[in-house]
């Protein structure tokens, strides 16, 4: 499904109409994507620690908005480095709470609060639809972002 990044986005907001469910949106989705690249930074692809799981994400994702929008990558990018130095942040601390099972508790608790952000709504979420829609809610929010700082996203 090759869609632009305005079909996508408008697509998207059609789940996401009701305000309750969007200031949800606003907290659980950037929870949930720091928690998946923390978890999958916990899956190591070879003896580098640098080298995961969480680094091919980053790749595909990358290359997933590219294709729409150079500005909303590099937005995306700034997203991916600030999560990835939160994720090395944690770690350096060395609390007695694993990474994965903070990133996990916190993953069930923004899935639970995207739910009950649905139900509100009346409509499923969007990925029921297509997979690709998880890429969206980071970039659907950042569209607000761009659109309030004057930033267009070509």
């Amino acid at each position: 499904m090759a869609n632009s990044l305005e079909t996508w986005l408008s697509e998207y907001g059609e789940s996401h109409q009701n305000p309750t469910n969007k200031k949800v949106h606003w907290v659980c989705v950037p929870v949930i994507f720091w928690c998946v690249l923390a978890l999958l930074w916990q899956i190591p692809l070879g003896p580098n620690p640098i080298m995961n799981a969480a680094v091919v994400l980053i790749a595909i994702s990358i290359l997933f908005y590219s294709r729409l929008s150079w500005t909303l990558t590099i937005g995306m990018g700034i997203l991916v480095a600030v999560s990835v130095a939160l994720i090395l942040g944690y770690e350096s601390l060395r609390l007695p709470l694993p990474l994965w099972i903070f990133a996990l508790i916190l993953f069930v608790l923004a899935w639970v609060g995207q739910f009950w952000g649905h139900r509100i709504e009346g409509k499923k979420p969007s990925f029921f639809k297509d997979i690709q829609f998880l890429l969206i809610g980071p970039a659907w929010l950042l569209s607000f972002v761009y659109q309030r700082l004057g930033i267009p996203l070509k």
